[in-house]
């Protein structure tokens, strides 16, 4: 059919932008109106929490879900003034661009960003399909208050009172005219802050939920050994081990622009149960991070058996092989991750597996060497397979 017989030409077009954009097509920035978006929602909130709270190196995150199906996010960071602060300052974006604007961005960036969410639309998105927000700033001994409506200012920030800390608290009430459903899986949001505590050490993060029948849930994350906690708690959840301590250090490479945080051990299951992550967002197709990982074990234990003389010491004991019964985690931040395709699954980077294989293969097989009763046992369980 021509253009003219389906009479359409430039006027018909409609060019929408900000907000407007947003609440018309809520699915491009949030994936899907029903829950999976409403997470989203959260996690940008979240997500721009632990970055305060972890720019100023430690600090905790306290998430409520409300009885009237709102959400409160409450940091004790330093606190995002509305306005930006002065050129030069680390400060960055003010939070009422932020909250306003579509490319805004967030700060801090790079290996000190902890990627909360898979999208990463940034504040204005939460705002935009909210039927109401209310944003808090508690900084230099002034309480800040700032609301809005379905994206849009009531009225400018004003101080309404003195505070004592410093932080920021953004609440927001979803959008019933959007969402098809304005309550949170509880579980669902659980095992990720669980997870980002995990992944960064000074981090605390608790989840409330209030409940529409009265009855309060609620749990507390903060891990001071990282990723070694975690997987002594993912070894935990499968049953025992054969050898009880957990391998694992943390590791700065310029050459990847970023730092490895590895953590491991083997079990006396069959199984293998390795866990990945880039800048704290998970990464469940792996990428090269776990190629390194990989070859540096496999390296590790094939030198081992090599030194020693083991019966198999000539033949290269498979990837697969090394895999039996091992847990771990493997955690890179990088400056500049790079992610094959647009769900951000899988780490492209190339410099990490070089990078990852070498530290694994040196720090294993230094733990290898200091402590060879339990190196033998593991190894010869390999090897002999």
């Amino acid at each position: 059919m021509s253009g003219d017989g389906m009479g359409y030409d430039a006027a018909r077009i409609e060019v929408l932008e900000g907000r407007a954009a947003i609440r018309k097509r809520p699915g491009i920035y949030v994936g899907s109106i029903g829950q999976r978006g409403l997470h989203q929602l959260v996690f940008e909130v979240v997500g721009q929490a632990v970055n305060e709270v972890l720019a100023k190196g430690a600090g905790s995150v306290d998430v409520t879900l409300t009885a009237d199906g709102g959400v409160r996010v409450t940091d004790d960071g330093p606190g995002v003034p509305f306005e930006a602060r002065a050129s030069g300052d680390s400060g960055g974006t003010g939070l009422e661009a932020l909250l306003t604007s579509q490319y805004a961005g967030s700060a801090p960036g790079g290996r000190n960003l902890a990627a909360v969410g898979p999208v990463g639309v940034g504040l204005v998105v939460a705002n935009a399909l909210s039927s109401r927000l209310t944003a808090e700033v508690r900084c230099e001994g002034v309480r800040w208050v700032q609301e809005y409506a379905r994206g849009v200012a009531l009225a400018p920030p004003s101080a309404v009172g003195s505070a004592t800390g410093s932080g920021t608290t953004i609440a927001f009430w979803p959008d019933t005219e959007i969402f098809e459903t304005t309550r949170c899986s509880f579980a669902v949001l659980a095992e990720r802050f669980r997870q980002l505590a995990f992944l960064n050490k000074g981090l605390g993060i608790s989840l409330t939920d209030e409940g529409l029948s009265g009855e309060v849930r609620a749990v507390r994350f903060r891990f001071p050994d990282g990723v070694r906690d975690f997987v002594a708690a993912l070894d935990a959840e499968a049953g025992a081990t054969l050898q009880p301590d957990v391998i694992g250090f943390e590791q700065e490479d310029p050459r990847m622009a970023g730092t490895m945080e590895v953590a491991l051990l083997w079990s006396g299951s069959h199984g293998e149960r390795i866990r990945s992550f880039a800048n704290s967002l998970p990464t469940p197709h792996g990428g090269t991070h776990v190629d390194g990982f990989r070859d540096g074990v496999t390296a590790a234990v094939t030198a081992y058996a090599r030194d020693r003389g083991l019966p198999t010491a000539n033949s290269v004991p498979a990837a697969d092989r090394v895999g039996q019964g091992l847990t771990a985690i493997v955690s890179v931040k990088l400056d500049r991750p790079e992610f094959l395709g647009a769900t951000r699954g899988q780490l492209g980077n190339t410099d990490v597996r070089v990078c990852v294989r070498e530290a694994v293969r040196e720090r294993l097989g230094n733990w290898f060497e200091e402590h060879p009763e339990q190196a033998m046992e593991v190894v010869d369980r390999i090897v002999s397979r």
